[in-house]
This record gives structure tokens, C-alpha cells and sequence, in this order.
């Protein structure tokens, strides 16, 4: 069954029409606020019809306990239901969903001794009857139906004709208010002290670089799409996103691709290196230049290059794995940041899945070699990392996928706001800088909080 894409005569922006099913169980929102060659497209999924998920290493298909993995069953379902998309848009039919990093642990075989601290699945994968994609650079809404749960002509008609009455009320001015008071589960004496026990590591040999990652948590009444919406004005990016799953809800405002399949073609995109805006164009040049000469980021991106390209090599056609992108400086609303792109073909009856399962967790989240680097995280950091570092993003029927590093994220549920904040550790890294990088990544999410003043 082919789904049927219909582009709307009206216009209105995807945020805006999604804020009226927001609370709806399920209701998703892959959100490119950030208006680049990155982030052209925005999509929303409605009504799902297969519902995918991992929990405590138990498949649940549709809420029924399955043998085997969510990974094997996901990738022989896209193969058995492949259908082409022909049009431009990047999803037409297929599904949306996370893997948390402790998910990823399992395909590297690595034990944690950490306890679980929100109650959510390692990974749920849904199929949606139903999209609305957004393309932001020309100003077009289309509407793609498969027809699993209705007629598709019908259910277009239907949600053509509600988006097109919908009454968008202005939304409120927001303002920047003083970042919210959190806690944390590392002081900054003992984060320092952690990452001079893995300088340690790095000067025995076990690991060359290595990501540390501290958790912050928020305790706010704010409503997570109040917070999203902040997010996404005052911090856009080109992977964000809410997600609404009932009992917990995502909010994330990420800029780093993990990975991304068009046509055959996989493409990964690691940040390494972070500096903060300055507060003058002339600190925020000085503060650019710093980040781009830096020898400590360099050395660092470049080793995880290496890993990523390693992964890459093992399923992808050889000659076609190269480096397309290397220590270019891309800047956001906050920061600076470091990022190099690599890119290669799948080999023949490789797909989306086995490129997750070959290079997830990212090598930017864990280290190199990865491994070591994982058994050395478990045991230094002091929290379960759960969805932070993992990965949200879309499958595609056609066998296209997009999927970023859950980092700038919060998970919120019973009204506390879980953070994940860190950053990667080479032997050259200076341990109170390292700190401080942690504050400034977490600044715009702690602004969105605003509720307090800042430890």
C-alpha cells in the first residue's frame, strides 16, 4: 500500500499546528527550528499503528512481550514493507522513535552498575499512519497518509481541513530569565577528580580519548512545551525535537547528526570542541579563532574521526568511506562548536539497522577504543546516562534514515527535568575548563527553566 502525499494550499507554521496535539499519547515533533542547509525540514507523526519498544532487554511488539531483539525486528519489518518515496520530502511513510545509550550497551556487550533512574523504555520505535512534513525553506505543508488505521484520502481530507481552521493564538513574549537552580550528581571538585582518574586511564594506555558526562536535574512546574517552545526561539538547532509519551515527555534542542542514510549513502557528522559566544563581536571572533586552533579539540575530533571512519568501514563499499567535512567551526545560539562529516556507500544488503547496530552509541559520546572507553565511563561517571548520548530520529520505509546524538535534552517526568551534560577528555584536558564547557552546554536549557540563579 503506497501512502498518498498531498501538498496544502495553506501555509502555517509545523510548531504551531502541532501545539494542538501535543498532549496526545504518541504525538511526535521533529522540529529543524534552526533554519539552515541542516534543518530544512520539520515533521510531525499522528496516529501510530505498530509500536516498538525495549525494556529492561524485553521486546514489546504493540504491548505484547516477543521473543527475540526490537534491532532484528525492526530491520526485517522496513525490508519486508519497503515502499519508494518519490518525492523530495525526506519521510513519507515509516516510523519515528529513540535508543537510549544503555540501550547501545548491549551491542558491546558492557555491564553497568548504575541504577535506572526514569522509568522509560531503552527504545521505542513507532510506526505512524500519518505525517505532516514541513519545508521550512520554501514554505510548503504536505500531509502523507499509508491508510493502516483509515482511508488515506479520507484522513488527508480530514486533517486538511482541521489545520486549515485551526485558530493560532500569538503566543506570549518571552523573555530571558536567570538560569534555573539545579542539582547535580558531581560537584565540580569531584568532576575534576573523575577526569583526572581518566587522564589516568589515558596515560596507562587503556583509552586516547574519552567523553565524561554529568546529571543534572531540575525540579519545575513548567509545562515541557513551554520549555520547548523557549528552546526552540531562543536556542534553535537543526535536530530537535518534543516527543510525547504519556507518562514522560523529550525535549531536545540537539545540533548533532549521528547518522544520516539518502540514497545509499550513510553520513555522520562528530562535534568535538566547544567554546561559549562571546558577549562582543570581538570576543566572539577571539573565542571562534581560539576553537578552531585549538590543538587539544583537534587531536580530539580527529581521533573520533578514526573511530567513526572505522565503523564506517566495516559496512560500507571500499574507496567510498572519506572525510568530506574536517574541523570546520559552526556556530549556534550559545556556543561554538567543531565538527568534521564523513561519508561512504552501503555495501549491498546493509541497511539503516545494521548501520545503528555497527556505530551506536556514537564514538563522539564514548571514546576511543570504544570498548574501553564505555567500561571506563560506567565506571567513573556516577548516574545511568538513559536516553542522553543515545539517538532520536526517523526510519524510512525507502530505507533512508536521519537520526541525531541525544545531547541539549531533557527528559521530564513527574515534574522533574533530567540533563545530561559533558564533554570529551584527551590527556591535554585542562579539568577546571572541562567544567565549565559542562555549564555553558547546559546554559540554554537551564535558561528555558529559568527559575533561579545558577550554583
Amino acid at each position: 500500500m503506497a501512502a498518498i502525499v498531498k501538498e496544502l494550499t495553506q501555509y502555517q507554521d509545523a510548531e504551531k499546528i502541532f501545539s494542538f496535539i501535543k498532549d496526545e499519547t504518541y504525538a511526535v515533533f521533529l522540529d529543524s527550528s534552526m533554519e539552515n542547509k541542516l534543518g530544512q525540514y520539520s515533521i510531525i507523526g499522528f496516529d501510530p499503528y505498530l509500536i516498538l519498544k525495549e525494556e529492561e532487554g524485553i521486546f514489546y511488539h504493540n504491548g505484547k512481550k516477543q521473543k527475540g531483539s526490537l534491532e532484528n525486528y525492526l530491520k526485517k519489518y522496513l525490508k519486508e514493507h519497503y515502499e519508494d518515496n518519490e518525492t523530495n520530502l525526506p519521510l513519507t511513510a515509516g516510523a519515528i522513535g529513540y535508543f537510549s545509550y544503555d540501550y547501545g550497551r548491549k551491542f558491546e556487550n558492557i555491564s553497568t552498575r548504575h541504577k535506572k533512574e526514569i522509568n522509560m523504555p531503552e527504545a521505542l520505535v513507532v510506526f505512524y499512519d500519518l505525517f505532516l512534513i514541513e519545508d521550512k525553506k520554501k514554505k510548503k505543508l504536505y500531509l502523507s497518509a499509508l491508510g493502516k488505521t483509515q482511508d488515506p484520502q479520507k484522513k488527508i481530507c480530514t486533517m486538511e481541513r482541521i489545520i486549515n481552521n485551526l485558530k493560532v493564538e500569538e503566543k506570549k513574549q518571552m523573555e530571558h530569565k536567570m538560569p534555573a537552580a539545579y542539582t547535580s550528581d558531581f560537584s565540580k571538585e569531584d568532576y575534576q577528580v573523575a577526569i583526572e582518574a581518566m587522564k589516568h586511564y589515558m596515560r596507562e594506555g587503556d583509552i586516547y580519548v574519552a567523553n565524561m558526562t554529568r546529571r543534572m536535574k531540575v525540579e519545575s512546574k513548567k509545562d515541557p512545551y513551554e520549555v520547548f517552545q523557549y528552546i526552540r526561539k531562543f536556542n534553535p538547532s537543526p535536530f530537535g525535537g518534543f516527543l510525547q509519551y504519556g507518562d514522560f515527555q523529550i525535549v531536545s534542542a540537539s545540533m548533532e547528526r549521528f547518522l544520516q542514510i539518502k540514497n545509499g549513502w550513510a553520513v555522520t557528522r562528530p562535534i568535538k570542541g566547544t567554546r561559549k559566544r562571546g558577549r562582543t563581536k570581538e570576543e566572539d571572533e577571539f573565542l571562534e579563532q581560539e576553537l578552531q586552533e585549538s590543538t587539544k579539540d583537534r587531536s580530539e575530533l580527529l581521533m573520533i574521526v578514526d573511530l567513526e571512519r572505522n565503523d564506517f568501514h566495516r559496512i560500507c563499499e571500499p574507496g567510498t568511506v572519506e572525510v568530506t567535512k574536517h574541523f570546520e567551526v559552526e556556530t549556534y545560539a550559545t556556543v561554538f562548536h567543531l565538527i568534521s562529516e564523513i561519508r561512504g556507500k552501503l555495501k549491498e544488503g546493509y541497511g539503516a539497522v545494521d548501520l545503528l547496530s555497527c556505530a551506536f552509541p556514537g564514538g563522539s559520546i564514548t571514546g576511543a577504543p570504544k570498548i574501553r572507553a564505555m567500561e571506563i565511563i560506567d565506571e567513573l561517571e556516577r548516574s545511568q546516562r538513559g536516553l542522553y548520548t543515545g539517538s532520536i530520529g526517523y526510519f524510512s520505509l525507502n530505507g533512508d534514515c536521519d537520526l541525531n546524538i541525544v545531547i541539549r535534552t531533557l527528559v521530564v517526568q513527574n515534574g522533574i527535568y533530567h540533563l545530561g551534560v559533558g564533554g570529551g577528555i584527551t590527556y591535554e584536558s585542562d579539568t577546571a575548563f572541562e567544567y565549565e564547557e559542562t555549564i555553558q552546554k547546559a546554559k540554554a536549557l537551564l535558561l528555558a527553566l529559568g527559575n533561579g540563579e545558577e550554583e
